[in-house]
């Protein structure tokens, strides 16, 4: 090939190679607030990009569902077997503001059964919903290998669910979790209950659930969960009717939730403040040459 036939070769590619820019540049770090039901206010951090144009930065973060072990959030290992979720509902400076995650929001008109007996009552112990009903989980549900932990032989597993509503409004399905234990000094090996027995723990169960829950609104709810005190109190009124333990308040769905009131949002944050920093006075500071200026001017 002769000499400066190819003017290509010397410019190489066309279009050259686009610069690379890191995306992280281009993003902030917000942090994530629970509310003031838990010990631990700071879960953690959450990434979003910059405002740009018509896209903002809240509107990103707003929905975001975090998943946070209570473990964490009580400061208590103890408490490890129990996931929490929170949903972001409102950005204030680099502060999000989060709530107990609640699901979507569902018509309760999907299943005609269930919208009678809540227009009736608002409380009821309605049927298993198949896959038409509604009904999405609250963000607070036992871990897998501490449910798997629970189930063994030579004891009866007795389940209830009761469908409630709070004070602040929202519909929830609550379900509990029993196992039968030994009665003290009982040599037999199993310890079965009877079909009778189920049902009149279980009528309890359903009871002590429904009070509970329709005497307080969804933040003294969740502060009952935590210390299992609903468990605890159909253990203790059961006792007569047969030993109880592991009794656990397993899951809770929402059916049905009001509108979102940001009033409603910094009751449940308590004293919530967005962290400013202090002003401090800054030392006027030296301006290079402005000596030399006066030097030569008092001469």
């Amino acid at each position: 090939m002769a000499v400066g036939k190819n003017k290509r070769l010397s410019k190489g590619k066309k279009g050259g190679k686009k610069k690379i820019v890191d995306p992280f540049s281009k993003k902030d770090w917000y942090d994530i607030k629970a509310p003031s039901a838990f010990n631990t206010r700071n879960v953690g951090k959450t990434l979003v990009t910059r405002t740009q144009g018509t896209k903002i930065a809240s509107d990103g973060l707003k929905g975001r569902v975090i998943e946070v072990s209570l473990a964490d959030l009580q400061n208590n290992e103890a408490d490890a077997y129990r996931n929490i979720k929170l949903r972001i509902e409102d950005v204030q400076g680099r502060n999000c503001l989060t709530n107990f995650y609640l699901g979507a929001q569902q018509v309760l008109g999907a299943n005609k059964y269930l919208s009678k007996s809540m227009a009736r009552s608002g409380v009821g112990h309605s049927p298993r919903l198949g896959s038409a009903g509604v009904g999405w989980q609250l963000g607070m549900d036992l871990t897998t290998d501490k449910l798997r932990s629970l189930v063994r032989k030579w004891q009866t597993l007795i389940e209830a669910h009761v469908d409630v509503k709070t004070t602040d409004g929202y519909f929830l399905r609550l379900f509990c979790i029993s196992f039968t234990k030994k009665r003290p000094g009982q040599v037999k090996k199993t310890a079965y209950a009877q079909s009778s027995q189920i049902r009149q723990i279980r009528k309890k169960m359903v009871d002590i659930m429904t009070r509970e829950a329709t005497s307080c609104d969804l933040k003294e709810l969740v502060g009952k969960f935590i210390p299992e005190a609903i468990g605890k109190e159909i253990e203790k009124s059961c006792q007569g009717i047969y030993p109880l333990q592991n009794t656990f308040v397993r899951k809770v769905k929402l059916l049905r939730a009001p509108k979102f009131d940001i009033n409603k949002l910094m009751e449940v944050h308590g004293d919530y403040s967005a962290e400013v920093g202090d002003k401090i006075e800054r030392p006027a500071e030296d301006i290079p040459g402005a000596a030399t200026e006066e030097k030569t001017e008092a001469a």
